[in-house]
């Protein structure tokens, strides 16, 4: 397949034969050429630079990435594949990470949501920067059981940069803490760890939703993330610890900075959303734990590298209740708190917007477009699920090959411009073709009148129900393989008035989502390292090491 740049334009200059854009009655362009010009006017010049060098490496990939899906598929692996995505998920860490605080490893688990927060923003930040779209389909199937992932850019993977970083610096503190484990379980623990890696990132390649740039820069990014966190956050904590609130103030100003110059995208994606939601829950998470270290009683039981908090002191169904009770907690917080929010904060942001003090992002429409924001049937959370779709969820949740599960065809904004620019791209090849066949033919003693014109192309392989491919004797227009044959013909077999009546529609999104996000994730973190741990020992479910806290 030609890597060269589409539209021509990696230099940012329309090329010659690039069609002049086609006004539409009303003002809009059409679809059809849309497409060829859409990121050109979304992005700066030198993202769409960017964008333009990269993109031919993700339209190299497709044929490859659809011929390994057609030999490796069986429905056993679309099931074990489509499963174990949720592993890498924003939800599954979101719901265990807690844990990790409740029942006796906080350092662990406080590296653990570093990485993880650092790893879902900066993949997002990433994304909405170069706006890359995930590989075409078809000839792809898209296996997955999340409705929002195919809404996202796809470079980098975010569920790689997880999957990584976990494994990785789990194996750091395996190996720092060896002597704790007998050389058997910490071979068993190692194990486990490069198979959680393997699965999901090779799972994502399987299940058509990234390439092979995708999953190594996401990799890449998340071992690189592990390795700071591992080596430079035991500098960070102690002069955190040590410091006044100065401290704890400066990071939340740092990491409130890379919310504000989160790039915008080219498209509506909600990689942004998913951003500050971690950002969110790292502000409460370092808020808590200094608060918690200098002034809690309980600091020297849950707070240090080597905590006197020892789980096997506690009997499981003491265990089971302070999971339960933390959870309750978590989830009764953001009930209470997102609807409130959302019903005071566009006031707030009206008067602001009067005083020019509004900071507007693209695809959120501000607080002077609408009344209210509908409290009902607003799906505006990746991370954490409304309670109320808890069992919609469960009751959904099938295997891949029914319902929604494996789908053909684009999903996204992103997806339709890209599938209607790949065909412009193509039918212009296809014309350059044409016209080169014709000088040649001119050039070796002109044509007989009448005589019809017949593209010759030698195809790597006889496809059964396919078109006989005829080339006429010494000469051979192009060379294609198969895999770019098919994926050139299933892209003809979309009408172009289809393309977009396939994407799934973004909702409505409000300007005081973001602060509603920040502040509801920053109490989560919060609360999962402060005041739980002080409700655990009030109400019985404590360590029973400071008596004069507890009510039995």
């Amino acid at each position: 397949m030609s890597t060269a740049t589409t539209n021509g334009a990696s230099n940012g200059a329309a090329p010659k034969d690039e069609p002049v854009e086609k006004k539409e009655p009303n003002g809009t362009v059409d679809a059809g050429l849309k497409s060829l010009e859409h990121y050109k006017r979304a992005l700066p010049r030198w993202r769409y630079r960017l964008r333009q060098r990269l993109l031919p490496i993700v339209r190299w990939e497709t044929p490859h990435l659809a011929r390994l899906q057609r030999a490796l598929r069986t429905p056993a692996l679309d099931y074990y594949f489509a499963w174990t995505a949720n592993l890498g998920t924003h939800t599954f860490f979101m719901i265990m990470l807690p844990v990790l605080f409740w029942c006796g490893e906080p350092a662990y688990g406080k590296g653990i949501v570093h990485i993880l927060a650092t790893g879902v923003f900066f993949t997002g930040f990433i994304k909405d920067m170069f706006s890359l779209p995930r590989p075409l389909s078809p000839p792809l199937h898209r296996i997955t059981m999340s409705g929002s992932a195919a809404l996202e850019y796809g470079f980098p993977s975010t569920h790689s940069a997880n999957a990584v970083s976990v494994a990785v610096y789990s194996l750091l503190k395996l190996r720092e803490h060896s002597a704790a484990f007998s050389p058997s379980t910490a071979l068993a623990l190692e194990v486990l760890a490069y198979f959680y890696a393997v699965s999901i990132v090779f799972g994502r390649l399987y299940c058509g939703m990234h390439g092979f740039l995708d999953v190594i820069t996401g990799s890449a990014l998340g071992a690189l993330i592990s390795l700071i966190e591992f080596h430079c956050a035991p500098w960070i904590e102690e002069w955190l610890q040590s410091s006044s609130y100065l401290a704890p103030l400066t990071i939340v100003l740092f990491i409130l900075l890379f919310v504000r110059i989160h790039p915008e995208p080219a498209d509506d994606c909600p990689c942004f959303d998913d951003s500050v939601s971690f950002a969110g829950v790292m502000i409460g998470l370092e808020l808590g734990t200094w608060r918690f270290a200098r002034y809690s009683p309980l600091a020297p039981v849950y707070v240090g590298t080597n905590p006197t908090f020892d789980l096997s002191a506690l009997t499981w169904p003491v265990a089971l209740g302070r999971i339960v009770l933390g959870i309750a907690v978590i989830v009764s917080w953001r009930e209470v708190m997102k609807p409130t929010l959302l019903k005071l904060l566009p006031h707030l942001y009206r008067v602001f917007e009067t005083y020019g003090l509004s900071l507007p992002r693209k695809f959120f429409t501000p607080a002077s477009k609408y009344k209210d924001v509908p409290l009902r049937g607003l799906k505006d959370d990746n991370v954490l699920p409304h309670v109320a779709d808890v069992a919609k969820a469960v009751k959904s949740i099938r295997g891949p090959g029914r319902g929604r599960a494996v789908s053909v065809g684009p999903q996204s904004a992103a997806d339709a411009y890209e599938t209607l620019a790949w065909r412009e791209r193509k039918r212009r090849e296809s014309l350059s073709r044409e016209r080169n066949a014709l000088k040649s033919k001119k050039s070796v003693g002109g044509l007989q009148k009448g005589e019809q014109q017949v593209e010759c192309r030698q195809v790597s392989g006889v496809r059964s129900g396919g078109r006989k491919e005829e080339f006429e004797q010494g000469e051979v227009v192009e060379v294609v393989s198969e895999g770019e044959l098919e994926l050139e013909e299933e892209e003809e077999l979309l009408d172009e008035k289809d393309v977009f009546s396939r994407v799934v529609k973004p909702r409505v999104r409000y300007d005081v989502e973001v602060v509603t996000k920040l502040v509801v994730y920053a109490g989560i973190g919060w609360l999962s390292v402060d005041p739980i741990l002080i409700l655990f020992e009030l109400i019985g479910l404590g360590t029973g090491q400071y008596p004069g806290l507890n009510l039995r």
